[in-house]
């Protein structure tokens, strides 16, 4: 990944979504068409802190949300998802 240089607005972080599933656990290739969006990615930008809600979400968490949750954007070639900190379901580390 490479190193942003953007910022993103108070209240939202930029993600980068976990890569899809491309096989089962008992080994079955899962075709394109039949991939599930993920809804699990690493937080890589965050905006600062709104004036009635603190930043909990740092850069380097993983977080899950919800599936049809933020914005996708494409920047240098690379897919990332832009969340409100409120679409954010859960922390996992």
């Amino acid at each position: 990944m490479a190193q942003l240089k953007g910022k993103v607005l108070a209240g939202k972080v930029l993600i980068q979504p976990q890569e899809a599933e491309e096989k089962t656990a008992s080994g079955i290739i899962i075709p394109d068409s039949a991939k599930e969006k993920p809804r699990a990615g690493t937080v890589v930008l965050v905006g600062s802190a709104k004036k009635d809600e603190e930043m909990e979400l740092k850069k380097g968490d993983v977080v899950l949300y919800g599936k049809y949750s933020g914005q996708e954007l494409n920047i240098d070639g690379s897919d990332y998802l832009l969340l409100s900190q409120s679409d954010v379901l859960y922390i996992t580390k």
